[in-house]
């Protein structure tokens, strides 16, 4: 781990609140990443901001730090069951997870309590947390929407109103429900207010122009300071040969943690059943897999238990998974700005991290505009077709037909795989 991705500002000089100083302490954090360094004194002195920046970059830290000192210097209005103060939306419930996570960590010396609402379980138990009394209210669109107008939660008292992942918000179709929610908070100069996207689109700032009160607009290059610290590789298989490349690639990696990015959910299916056939554990995300299972899928990946995760970009967007070694695009995807979402889920935190692609004859057609877009050639990596493994064709059978399943691990001792990258 490098400090090559920290400025020279630390947390300690800044004007915050004892209770948060002490929450920051413990989180283990001392100088500010980019994003936070450029968006907290900005935050700090309660002006809007708008600011670009992708997962693992550090910005649920900064928009909470922000929040808590915003809470810490106000007097809360008293009269009756409490209600929320702060409001923040995230594109996915993994994602809300991870927030409310760090708000409890950076946070525990604050004294706020912090409620989740966010589909797909717990809908009684989220439900009485919040109607309990909740200082800070995380949570996906269409669960909020739910309850707020069941009555169990009202928005006027919000003093800080937080969109996280905005571009995505768009992509997933939650732009009507952001400003039916928007709408019915205070108006935006009686508020502090936040918004973090990868891009900063015209459709992204027409929202900030829209809900915002006048925000400052900050972009740290996210895209290049990623892209820099992965070594990238590009093979050219065949379609044929796409299947065979990557479960010989896995092999030869051996038990590390792998994200496999493919552009279509059944072929994140397909994926997984050649994978499993042939002797490696792995299993696919995506959105219609039930929470639970989610969560335990997230959790044995970031153990290391299970070892290969495949995904889509939309089931995938918003993950926090820590130490990812290597990332393998089994599809090339179709948008350039993909590419580096994807890479970057190898280079977090001043990590460094491998990134194969595979350039078939389906998606090759992408790879100009993304080499324009991080502005230079991904070095080409051979192998020799005649190593490839001969694999094992999975058996039809219905998707996930077991609950539970024995952790079978990277069956790495008969590595017919392609050669090391050359």
């Amino acid at each position: 781990m490098t400090t090559d991705h920290l400025s020279d500002l630390r947390f300690d000089s800044l004007t915050l609140h004892d209770t948060v100083q002490a929450g920051i302490r413990d989180a283990g954090f001392e100088y500010c990443t980019p994003i936070q360094a450029s968006t907290l004194p900005i935050a700090l002195k309660l002006h809007d901001v708008a600011g670009q920046a992708q997962t693992g970059t550090g910005k649920t830290a900064a928009f909470l730090i922000a929040t808590f000192q915003r809470l810490l210097n106000s007097e809360p209005e008293t009269d009756g069951r409490k209600q929320p103060r702060a409001f923040m939306l995230a594109p996915t419930r993994e994602l809300a997870i991870q927030i409310a996570k760090d708000a409890e960590q950076l946070g525990k010396y604050t004294g706020f309590k912090v409620g989740l609402a966010f589909g797909g379980t717990d809908y009684e138990k989220q439900r009485r947390t919040i109607e309990d009394g909740i200082d800070i209210l995380v949570g996906t669109p269409g669960r909020i929407i739910d309850y707020f107008k069941q009555g169990v939660f009202k928005l006027d008292r919000v003093e800080v109103a937080v969109l996280d992942e905005a571009d995505r918000m768009f992509d997933l179709g939650f732009i009507k429900d952001i400003r039916y929610l928007l709408r019915r908070l205070p108006p935006p100069h009686k508020r502090l207010n936040m918004l973090f996207s990868a891009t900063l689109s015209q459709r992204v700032m027409e929202l900030a122009y829209e809900h915002m009160n006048e925000p400052e607009l900050i972009r740290i290059e996210p895209d290049k300071v990623t892209v820099d610290r992965v070594r990238q590789a590009i093979f050219f298989p065949s379609n044929e040969e796409k299947m065979p490349l990557l479960v010989g690639l896995i092999r030869e990696i051996g038990q590390v943690r792998v994200m496999v990015f493919v552009n279509m959910k059944r072929e994140a299916e397909r994926v997984e059943a050649y994978l499993r056939t042939n002797g490696i554990d792995a299993e696919a995300i995506s959105g219609d897999v039930p929470q639970k299972k989610r969560m335990r899928m997230l959790m044995d990946f970031q153990s290391g238990d299970l070892p290969v995760l495949i995904g889509t970009d939309v089931a995938s967007r918003g993950l926090h998974i820590p130490d990812v070694q290597y990332i393998i695009n089994f599809d090339l995807p179709h948008e350039a700005e993909d590419y580096v979402h994807r890479i970057g889920r190898t280079a977090r935190a001043g990590a460094s991290g491998d990134a194969i692609s595979f350039g078939c004859e389906t998606y090759a057609m992408s790879l100009p505009a993304i080499e324009d877009f991080i502005g230079h050639k991904i070095p080409v990596s051979k192998y020799d077709p005649a190593l490839l493994p001969e694999l094992k064709k999975p058996k039809p059978r219905p998707r996930r037909q077991s609950q539970s399943r024995p952790r079978q691990g990277n069956k790495g001792s008969s590595r017919r795989g392609p050669p090391r990258s050359r």
